[in-house]
């Protein structure tokens, strides 16, 4: 069974891999190796398993195919005893395409998993039907937990917990806050990611500013708001996604000395 090295999702996007496993009619496991870890099975062009450490089948499929970074490797005539999607590969594809949409509007109102929400202040008295799940993140939305921190509270998926969060928004029952811890620790300068992706960009070319984002999506924090103890941290993350050792040892001899001015 050969293994096939794909590349980082940085530059490639899933549905492209996808596209051309399917027309070639392809049989094998896709693997995303990341932050999380998930597989993909196709079986003569058509899509018959996904499983990542939180779910199986198509809620699998769809919550792999919203991931922005990871290292994809393709195990070739690798099949799968399970069978858990039995929709059609081109069903799947548009169920994806709409889920996309949706979760292009929830970031409107959730911009980061570092975004913090409170009970909604608005003086609102019509009566209101709540669900179960929508009362479990209303307990824990108070003001000072953050969207990362309410979802690993109740142990979702990040899309369901986006999406009840995000519904309690448009019912007017939470709204955004300040983070108030914000004000207590110490940030990173303002110059450190213009630094910083200028580094990268020698090692990774034109791609470097969006692997930075993608980073900061990964951990949910923001450049505005970045704390100074994170940011060692964030330089090794970073360095993990420089394939060739010469560059990787390059890039964190310049950040060093990058992290020494936020001392």
């Amino acid at each position: 069974m050969r293994e096939i090295a794909l590349g980082e999702l940085t530059k490639l996007t899933l549905f492209n891999i996808l596209r051309t496993l399917l027309v070639e009619k392809r049989t094998g496991v896709l693997t995303i190796k990341g932050k999380e870890e998930g597989e993909i099975y196709v079986d003569a062009g058509n899509i018959v398993h996904a499983k990542t450490n939180q779910a199986s089948g198509e809620e699998a499929f769809l919550a792999i195919m919203g991931w922005k970074t990871g290292k994809c490797l393709f195990r070739l005539d690798t099949a799968s005893a399970e069978r858990t999607i039995s929709l059609p590969a081109e069903q799947l594809l548009l169920k994806w395409s709409h889920r996309k949409q949706e979760l292009e509007k929830i970031r409107e109102a959730i911009p980061s998993l570092s975004a913090v929400f409170r009970l909604s202040l608005g003086k609102n008295s019509e009566e209101k039907s709540i669900s179960g799940d929508q009362w479990n993140i209303l307990a824990l939305a108070n003001g000072m937990r953050t969207v990362s921190e309410i979802v690993a509270a109740v142990g979702w998926p990040e899309y369901k917990a986006f999406k009840t969060i995000y519904q309690l928004v448009q019912a007017g029952l939470l709204e955004k806050a300040d983070d108030q811890r914000l004000v207590k620790r110490k940030l990173v300068g303002e110059s450190f990611f213009s630094l910083l992706e200028n580094e990268l960009k020698k090692v990774m070319g034109p791609v470097a500013p969006i692997v930075v984002e993608d980073k900061l999506d990964d951990i949910g924090e923001t450049k505005e708001a970045f704390p100074r103890d994170q940011a060692e941290f964030f330089v090794e993350s970073l360095s993990e996604e420089i394939a060739n050792e010469t560059r990787r040892r390059e890039f964190i001899k310049a950040a060093a000395s990058i992290l020494a001015l936020e001392k």
